[in-house]
């Protein structure tokens, strides 16, 4: 497994223990590390993403919920919810990650911890977001029925 792939499923993890104690940020990052050691690089891209992730916190979540027919954020798992948030945040705030790297990762990572169907899940969403301008996705309404056509 390469250092980027073990970093992105170690943030996906450290979003999950943060959904938990989402005002303890630091203490939970430290603990975690402490229980997960990693390589320097793998730990600092990991870090760097979560820190994004909470950083655009509610933007993810407005673009994910308006994206996901018949969901909120609610009635997603959490697993699934983490995953597309790294993924949301790659897509929309890293350049420096392609975009084609982003969806295939956060879909690998989905059919490993998550549902038999995850998988899909997250590539209808990831895969709406990744073909959407800044402007189409400010422009959505709150829910969005259909999404062809953007």
């Amino acid at each position: 497994m390469g250092k980027r792939r073990k970093a992105r499923e170690l943030a996906v993890s450290l979003l999950y223990q943060l959904e938990f104690h989402p005002h303890r940020c630091r203490e939970v990052m430290e603990e975690f590390w402490a229980q997960h050691p990693a390589l320097p690089e793998t730990r600092q891209f990991a870090s760097s993403l979560v820190i994004g992730v909470r950083k655009e916190l509610d933007q993810i979540d407005t673009v994910i919920e308006r994206l996901a027919e018949h969901w909120s954020l609610k009635r997603i798992a959490l697993v699934e919810k983490n995953i597309l948030r790294l993924g949301t945040y790659e897509l929309l705030f890293r350049e420096d990650i392609p975009k084609k790297v982003t969806l295939n990762e956060a879909i690998e990572i989905a059919k490993l911890y998550g549902s038999e169907d995850s998988g899909k899940f997250i590539n209808g969403i990831l895969d709406r977001i990744m073909n959407c301008t800044w402007e189409q996705l400010l422009a959505l309404p709150e829910k969005v029925k259909e999404v062809s056509g953007l």
